[in-house]
């Protein structure tokens, strides 16, 4: 399975780097992981909300190829548990590269919303990005361990 998420900004926390990074070592033997980060755009524009979504969503889409499978995270998506989730991410990676993006602070522009596949929710609770980050890569790896059938998930 071949995985891509691309995010806004860079992981300023070590704490965060740490534990991104571990899940990351955890996932190499199940999938292809690549995580791409892109300049935050918010801070050299800060005030301009229309701006900084638009050129996000350029910087976003430069980075996804036509044969991409793309899901954006909002907190508007749709919810999944997680056994949910790895049914999910079996059924949408045939044949096609999975493409996570979490939106900037101002939300998505609509051209990203339009070229979106999927719209999924983490939760009904609002995290940062950063948070998010690190629970979309916690649940990949979740994911990954249901369709293996390892001892990482209880039902």
């Amino acid at each position: 399975m071949r995985i891509r998420i691309i995010q806004l900004g860079k992981d300023k926390d070590s704490w965060l780097k740490e534990a991104i990074f571990e899940y990351t070592k955890r996932l190499k033997p199940y999938c292809k992981l690549d995580i791409v980060q892109l300049s935050d755009v918010s801070i050299k524009h800060a005030g301009n909300a229309d701006l900084v979504i638009k050129k996000e969503g350029q910087a976003v889409l430069s980075r996804i190829e036509a044969e991409d499978y793309v899901v954006l995270l909002d907190e508007k998506g749709e919810t999944k548990s997680s056994l949910e989730f790895s049914r999910y991410l079996t059924n949408i990676s045939i044949g096609k590269r999975i493409v996570f993006v979490i939106g900037g602070v101002y939300g998505s522009s609509d051209e990203l919303k339009a070229s979106a596949d999927a719209c999924l929710s983490l939760s009904r609770l609002t995290f940062t990005h950063r948070i998010s980050r690190l629970i979309l890569i916690e649940q990949i790896y979740r994911a990954m361990m249901i369709i293996n059938g390892r001892q990482y998930h209880i039902e």
